[in-house]
């Protein structure tokens, strides 16, 4: 006789299927070794990339005060600059959206717009390169820092607006209410209420959206004007000429970077999870 209860659903685990280790093993060989031998080649006493020729710290100080260290530096300024402000007005846009498409109840049109905000995800980056080039050549727009920062403020729009978007999924609709019920205005109630709680995702997005245009050259390289470099282009430019032992060391420094910045960026987005769930 059936008691009505229902038995929770039996994990799968991966592991104990024959092969997955093995598989998993390779696909990180394949993705994570050749960045590993960059970072080790970076600390190689010799001029050689192939032969170690024992530790050395030669190619950091060849990054910072050598010859081409006025290079690297204008390109890490525009860089840092051009980040920091599409992450800034991309995450602005983003937490917009969010809020449109998730407190705004159902409305005509909702798919669509959920689409094309996720329409960059999807598209091949050399096609929205190319896109946005001709658009740029089509409203005679003069390249250079301007159409770069617009490039990636539309490009970084979808990864900041995943992490807020996830974050407010998990906040429940009735602080926003209780606050509406003691007379505060909408403003206040996003404000002083909702905002805070939606803080570890807002960041989270920042976050992401920064590391993306800071590494991003696909884009850059074809929005770009003359004259003007990003680290990823001025990176490409000396690699045209061969590949140096402090190419090798400016990689591995955008490496530390860019894993710092996700690696912030998945847990600030994990305790603001793990917050809501306990507040719930």
């Amino acid at each position: 006789m059936s008691t009505g209860i229902r038995k929770p659903a039996r994990k799968i685990d991966l592991r104990r299927y024959p092969g997955f280790v093995h598989l998993a093993v390779f696909c990180m060989i394949i993705l994570y070794a050749p960045l590993l031998i960059v970072a080790v080649y970076s600390f190689n006493a010799s001029t050689s990339i192939t032969l170690w020729g024992g530790f050395s710290l030669q190619w950091y100080e060849e990054v910072f005060f050598g010859l081409e260290s006025a290079k690297f530096k204008d390109a890490a300024w525009n860089s840092f600059t051009i980040a920091i402000s599409a992450a800034v007005v991309s995450t602005c846009f983003a937490t917009s959206a969010a809020l449109g498409m998730l407190r705004a109840g159902e409305f005509r049109g909702r798919p669509v717009s959920f689409a094309l905000i996720n329409l960059p995800l999807m598209v091949p980056e050399i096609v929205t390169a190319v896109a946005t080039l001709i658009f740029f050549n089509w409203i005679n727009f003069e390249r250079g820092i301007g159409t770069i920062l617009v490039a990636h403020i539309v490009f970084c729009i979808p990864f900041a607006y995943l992490p807020i978007a996830a974050r407010l999924e998990g906040i429940s609709g009735i602080y926003e209410q209780a606050a509406l019920d003691l007379y505060a205005t909408r403003w206040e109630a996003f404000r002083l209420v909702l905002l805070p709680l939606m803080a570890p995702g807002v960041l989270s997005g920042f976050l992401l959206a920064f590391i993306i245009s800071l590494d991003d050259f696909i884009i850059t390289n074809f929005v770009k004007g003359a004259g003007v470099e990003t680290l990823p282009t001025a990176i490409f430019g000396a690699v045209k000429q061969g590949i140096k032992p402090n190419i090798m060391a400016i990689s591995t420094l955008l490496l530390v970077l860019s894993f710092i910045f996700v690696t912030l960026s998945w847990l600030i987005g994990r305790m603001g999870t793990d917050s809501g769930r306990a507040a719930d």
